[in-house]
């Protein structure tokens, strides 16, 4: 459901109505569908609020939020105009049979305010406006203007309320416009509106102790960085005190700059999350702040709200965790590269303030591995491999690389969880905080893996849970020859992680507690979780009473969020694999069946990784080495067709 659709579910005050749901919730009191009990407004018992799912007959059905209810039937002519995927509200009726029913009385969500299409002519020299994402014909109008008289690929912003084009966005021969394709797709923003500009630029450029005198200072300590060498925004710096044992993890202080209703906290609750394209983030707060103020930059002090924990020296099990606002002063920006080259050749030659910090980083990174080796007891190691995109100036693809984790990712990880957990265990679980979870796997789902497992030979036995089974299933992969690929499968066959207010638990990393900490600049859930910990603090009733009235919305609003930007990512990379697959239609690839059956798909193996075609041919089976031919590319909807050319034996892909 939507936030809005769980407020008025929940019940509550018209203060906590945000500005693009009130006149929604207007019209719900001309409707008489929502009423007031002990001062929070609800639906009332005969009404629903749900997503809507349209079947291909028509007849559409608003989901059930609750185990003891029915999905609502809602026939074509109860509609109301509102489309696939729009969060509504539904009046329950009578109806034949005893089946549930209602009829839809208010669009409260609209699924897509407009659509994203180009101008195309079929092959019978139609003219016509097609849907980017479907390839399905659609409308559009413009004021005085003829869209025929456009060049055949151009791509426009539909209203979907009156078809009138919003924007003019370019051409699809030009690869500049994949970028405004990809944001659009998944309303993700690119400028901020002037009003967040104008109040990140008067914020405070630089941090005076002096106007912090409660804050702990950590500025002797000295506290590092470790990044990617891109980096701009520096989220999270650490310190190991060895003679106390105690890990020191600071995370810069959105919240302190960042206050509840501004411009800027408005805007960050609308985004969400940063996006990373290949060339460019388009980041949740203004830059002003985000590689400024709140960036926590080498050799200058900065606001930090910092996890301190204090490490059993056998067991490495937390003792005393507490969290505290700081003043910190990093010593130094290292970049992962820098700290694996250490590791591998050590610090001989290594001076200054370097060598300071190394007598502390060294020894913690040897803790880390003992912390990683003693977390996969209880949660899993899944060999995700990530592409990496280099563009050139016109944003074509010019090369990939496959990154994995190395041991300077792997010290910060261990860090940072550390901190998340630690932060999750301070609330009960039960609609008190902002958790991060990751339900156990759905048996159905389980089920299906076994048998695609059994098709390709991988049979487990004897397991007792989920976690033993996917243990066992990892241990016979590694057998195969197919532990990233078999881990791939497992990995779609488990729930998604997301954003919960009650606490169920982390099932992939096999912690009780768990949420996100460590990422306020580029994660609104973190931002959000900073304030709950400041109430604790602070004993502010009022300030926590408000975000957990809300908190259920907003773990719904940051998971949807999150899931569109990540789509937005993955439909830019698709689009720039699309453009270097249409230079090479004719070529011939070797690739690996990653589907197989009517929608068989492949995984071209050559110096450009990752790009995955659709395959035609016969008797492909899961994990088959075959070489193939592209053969047609969809630049708009970024589909790359490829046709068998041959299966190959394992001595031909050595040799080739």
């Amino acid at each position: 459901m939507s936030p809005f659709a769980i407020q008025i579910t929940n019940g509550c005050l018209i203060s906590d109505i945000e500005l693009e749901d009130q006149n929604s919730f207007q019209a719900l009191q001309q409707l008489g569908a929502i009423e007031e009990i002990d001062g929070l407004w609800k639906l009332g018992s005969l009404y629903r609020a749900g997503r809507l799912y349209i079947g291909k007959d028509g007849r559409g059905y608003v989901e059930a939020e609750f185990k003891e209810q029915r999905d609502l039937l809602v026939e074509p002519d109860d509609l109301w105009g509102a489309k696939h995927g729009d969060v509504v509200v539904a009046k329950r009726v009578i109806a034949k049979r005893g089946r549930a029913s209602g009829k839809v009385k208010l669009v409260i969500d609209k699924a897509h305010a407009f659509t994203i299409a180009y101008t195309h002519r079929d092959e019978q020299d139609n003219f016509m406006i097609l849907d980017i994402r479907t390839g399905i014909p659609t409308h559009a109008v413009m004021e005085g203007m003829d869209l025929k008289a456009f060049k055949l690929g151009t791509v426009l912003k539909v209203d979907v309320n009156d078809d009138k084009v919003l924007e003019v966005f370019g051409h699809l021969g030009d690869a500049r416009v994949d970028e405004k394709i990809s944001l659009a797709l998944y309303e993700r923003e690119d400028e901020f509106p002037q009003d967040c500009v104008t109040d990140a630029l008067e914020i405070e450029s630089e941090v005076t102790k002096e106007e912090h005198p409660d804050r702990v200072d950590l500025t002797h300590l000295d506290f590092c960085t470790i990044d990617p060498v891109t980096a701009k925004d520096f989220d999270d710096a650490i310190y190991f005190d060895i003679e106390a044992h105690t890990l020191y993890v600071a995370i810069a202080d959105v919240s302190h700059y960042v206050p509840f209703f501004t411009p800027i906290d408005k805007e960050a609750k609308k985004r969400g999350f940063t996006t990373y394209l290949p060339h460019k983030s388009f980041p949740m707060l203004p830059r002003e702040l985000s590689e400024n103020i709140c960036s926590l930059k080498p050799k200058v002090d900065r606001l930090a709200f910092v996890a301190k924990i204090e490490l059993d020296r056998g067991t490495l099990k937390p003792l005393k965790e507490e969290f505290f606002e700081a003043i910190i002063h990093s010593k130094h920006r290292f970049n992962y590269e820098a700290i694996d080259k250490i590791l591998e050749q050590g610090s001989e030659g290594i001076t200054g303030t370097v060598a300071q910090i190394l007598t502390w980083l060294l020894p913690l990174q040897k803790m880390t591995v003992k912390l990683h080796s003693e977390r996969l007891k209880q949660g899993f190691d899944f060999r995700s491999e990530e592409t990496k995109l280099t563009i050139d100036a016109d944003h074509l693809l010019t090369s990939t690389q496959i990154e994995t984790g190395t041991p300077s990712h792997s010290l910060i990880e261990e860090c940072m969880l550390l901190a998340n957990q630690a932060s999750a265990k301070r609330f009960t679980g039960e609609g008190d905080s902002i958790f991060r979870i990751h339900e156990p796997p759905q048996l159905s789902k389980t089920e299906a893996l076994l048998a695609e497992l059994a098709a390709i030979g991988l049979y487990v036995e004897e397991y007792e849970d989920s976690p033993s089974l996917i243990r066992a299933i990892q241990k016979e992969a590694e057998k195969m020859g197919l532990a990233s690929e078999v881990d791939s499968m497992v990995i779609k066959s488990l729930r998604r992680a997301e954003y919960a207010a009650t606490n169920v638990g982390h099932f992939g990393l096999g912690f009780s507690h768990y949420s996100h900490f460590t990422s306020p600049i580029r994660r609104y859930a973190d931002l959000i979780l900073h304030r709950l910990i400041k109430t604790q603090l602070r004993e502010d009733e009022e300030e926590a009473g408000y975000l957990l009235r809300n908190i259920e919305p907003l773990c719904a609003r940051v998971s949807e969020l999150e899931r569109e930007a990540t789509k937005a990512e993955w439909d830019f990379r698709d689009r720039k694999f699309a453009r270097w697959a249409k230079e090479q239609i004719g070529l011939f690839f070797e690739a690996e069946v990653i589907e197989a059956g009517e929608s068989a798909k492949a995984v071209l193996t050559g110096d450009i990784k990752g790009v995955t075609v659709n395959l035609r041919g016969d008797n492909i089976m899961l994990f088959d080495r075959i070489r193939v031919m592209i053969t047609e590319v969809n630049i708009a909807q970024a589909i790359v067709m490829a046709e068998l050319v041959a299966k190959l034996d394992k001595d031909e892909m050595e040799l080739s």
